[in-house]
């Protein structure tokens, strides 16, 4: 019974994803209306990370190489994407407005957003109940053009939201100038599978009988959100390459292959089944910058390299107004079989002296954090043998708010503050993601990195920090992210500041 009742009010939710068309372009046209109906590229060091629809006609696709993009298409204009902050600023704006119309809207990179609005349908539905209309009109296309019944409440709904959907997209547009797709459906996985389905600017609506048809058009395993890279090639190992073959894998080999919760999980997915929650997002849990590129192979350069992204990141933590009490550092190796998904990381707590100089005296704290990175650097490489890195990244976690401020964490989404406007000229990879706007993940591994579409803008998921079994930490105050033989090479001094902080 009680798996009736959830099912029933699983179908009966009304979820929008928003997917706003070639987002940094558009920010860039706005900024510069003369790139208006020009064909325009944003770079990334030597990457076209994306372009608008003038550029695409004329042979132009994301992730391109600037030199491959420059002979499809000679007159194409390439602005510098490499500062992030335009982006940053216009991705709150959006998240802000759509929280004007509903408070459950959850932040997916910097153009895309879910918005749970099966409250506001539930109204809307109960007020034309009441007016005894019968009839009500469905907002731009229906996936399959599948014929829509009045008298099924779960058609009714979503044809409501598809209402509301379009009055998103019209605000969005009114007040910011931005375009977008819009998605709707009974769930946030197959909301965001039918948002792209017409492009740009258009809108479809996805009908309980048609979500077969949607999950199963998927061509590869790892088109399902959800889905990442690292498990993707373990569904592979196994022969499982598309819905259909997941869908039919026995289960219990599945779990045993991959853990009973992974494998109910997916398998789940693959059925188009979602009970995920839209969470509103909230102010970031850390903030990280990190830089690609194709070699760095000496402790000089890795010192420099951690010294452009400390000052901008130090802006953003700032005008936060959180103090952080951990940092981390995360590097990549050169490796020929795995190129994007070989990563390493270590943490370790910021001296309490450092905590209290964050914002008010920022480049003063530069030179120290500097000395904590390379310490944490040389607990994952040897720099007396040859090392080759194609990425460094530097994490502030573990916010804290101060005790006596007034200030909010990003105004939560700009209501006393405006957003965060440190340069950020790096864009943050995460591991076992789909990828989407703006991201140079998976491909030539000169350029920046994109930012990340399946995660909340700078909140990452905590790295598997290797710990050392060392003594001179008394074990009984050991909290989680502390790395054991970085605190034995702090100086005495600071030793002690830590752990009178911890007791």
């Amino acid at each position: 019974h009680s798996k009736s009742v959830s099912a029933r009010r699983a179908a009966c939710r009304a979820i929008v994803h928003v997917d706003l068309d070639c987002f940094y372009a558009q920010v860039e046209t706005i900024r510069n209306p003369e790139l208006r109906d020009k064909p325009l590229g944003v770079q990334q060091k030597y990457i076209v990370v994306t372009c608008n629809y003038e550029a695409r006609k004329r042979g132009v696709k994301k992730m391109m190489s600037v030199k491959d993009a420059k002979e499809k298409c000679p007159q194409l204009i390439l602005v510098n994407g490499e500062d992030l902050t335009p982006y940053r600023e216009m991705s709150y704006k959006v998240t802000e407005l759509l929280g004007e119309f509903c408070p459950l809207v959850e932040r997916l990179g910097f153009d895309e957003n879910f918005v749970d609005i099966t409250e506001i349908v539930e109204k809307r539905l109960n007020q034309l109940q009441q007016s005894g209309c019968s009839r009500v009109c469905v907002s731009g296309h229906v996936y399959n053009n599948q014929a829509i019944n009045l008298h099924d409440t779960t058609h009714v709904r979503l044809v409501i939201g598809s209402r509301i959907a379009e009055e998103f997209r019209e605000a969005i547009h009114a007040r910011l100038g931005l375009t977008g797709c819009a998605g709707v459906a009974s769930n946030k996985l197959l909301s965001k599978l039918v948002s792209g389905t017409f492009k740009p600017n258009q809108q479809t609506v996805l009908l309980p009988e048609s979500s077969q048809d949607l999950i199963r058009s998927l061509d590869h395993i790892q088109k399902v959100p959800g889905i990442g890279y690292k498990t993707a090639k373990r569904l592979e190992t196994l022969g499982v390459r598309n819905v259909c073959d997941l869908q039919a894998f026995p289960s219990a080999v599945l779990e045993k292959e991959l853990g009973v919760s992974i494998a109910q999980r997916i398998q789940k997915l693959s059925y188009g089944e979602d009970d995920s929650p839209v969470m509103p997002s909230g102010p970031p849990q850390s903030f990280s910058d990190e830089d690609s590129f194709k070699k760095c192979s000496s402790e000089v350069e890795v010192k420099e390299k951690i010294e452009e992204l400390l000052p901008n990141l130090l802006d953003r933590v700032y005008k936060d107004g959180r103090q952080p009490h951990t940092v981390r550092l995360t590097i990549r190796r050169f490796s020929s079989t795995n190129k994007w998904f070989n990563r390493e990381s270590r943490q370790c707590p910021i001296p309490p002296h450092l905590i209290q100089k964050f914002g008010k005296e920022s480049s003063n704290v530069i030179s120290p954090l500097v000395d904590i990175l390379i310490k944490l650097f040389r607990k994952m490489i040897d720099v007396d043998l040859p090392f080759h890195l194609t990425l460094l990244g530097v994490c502030f976690s573990n916010l804290k708010d101060l005790p006596s401020s007034t200030k909010g964490s990003i105004g939560f989404y700009l209501k006393q503050m405006s957003p965060p406007s440190g340069s950020g000229k790096r864009v943050r990879e995460v591991e076992d993601v789909s990828q989407g706007e703006g991201s140079a993940s998976r491909t030539q591994n000169c350029n920046r990195t994109g930012t990340t579409k399946t995660r909340k803008l700078s909140e990452e998921k905590k790295s598997n920090v290797k710990k050392a079994g060392v003594p001179n930490f008394p074990f009984h105050l050991s909290p989680g992210d502390i790395d054991q033989e970085v605190f034995r090479e702090l100086p005495e001094d600071i030793q002690k500041e830590i752990i009178s902080e911890k007791t």
